[in-house]
């Protein structure tokens, strides 16, 4: 049997096993962020009576309705815990993989289905790759909102998961890079 390494054995824990949320609760939706459980409601929708979590996101204060039945399928998952954190860390100070021989649309769109999945660690893989990818060439346009999206993403939840403003978040990503 191989061994799996810790980046993996850590993307595995992040993946929530099916967890009920509570008003109040700090959770992650794939590719919109952080946001908070602001209450739980029940609908009739086509006969059927379903139970939602009504999550608003904390950069834009969208307003999300997950179904309670769907939390695994949607990737709605708990903030990672502090501990987590040097993990993320680990995958960022990676060397990035080689996408010379890669169209900037072909990049973007691997990009942006691992932005899509809600893993902090593919989140922070794509940042890296175009961080680096950036002191190399000239981004397309495509290329340089996904960073600032992933950026976004990224410090959203470390600083929620180690208690500290976003502003000095960025500072630590950046210092990861010198």
């Amino acid at each position: 049997m191989a061994k799996q390494s810790g980046t993996n054995k850590a993307k595995e824990n992040s993946k929530s096993t099916k967890k009920a949320f509570s008003k109040g609760d700090m959770a992650v939706y794939p590719a919109h962020g952080v946001g908070c459980i602001e209450s739980i409601e029940t609908q009739e929708i086509n006969g059927d009576t379903m139970n939602f979590y009504m999550m608003k996101i904390v950069e834009n204060g969208m307003t999300i309705m997950i179904p309670t039945s769907n939390v695994e399928s949607v990737g709605l998952r708990e903030v990672i815990p502090e501990t987590e954190v040097p993990q993320v860390y680990e995958v960022m100070q990676k060397k990035a993989q080689a996408s010379d021989n890669q169209t900037w649309n072909r990049r973007y769109r691997e990009y942006m289905d691992k932005i899509k999945t809600g893993s902090i660690y593919d989140v922070a893989e794509v940042f890296r790759d175009l961080f680096q990818l950036k002191l190399e060439k000239d981004l397309s346009f495509g290329e340089r909102k996904l960073l600032d999206t992933a950026q976004n993403l990224l410090v959203q939840e470390l600083s929620m998961a180690k208690d500290v403003d976003e502003a000095y978040m960025i500072k630590e990503i950046e210092n990861l890079f010198n």
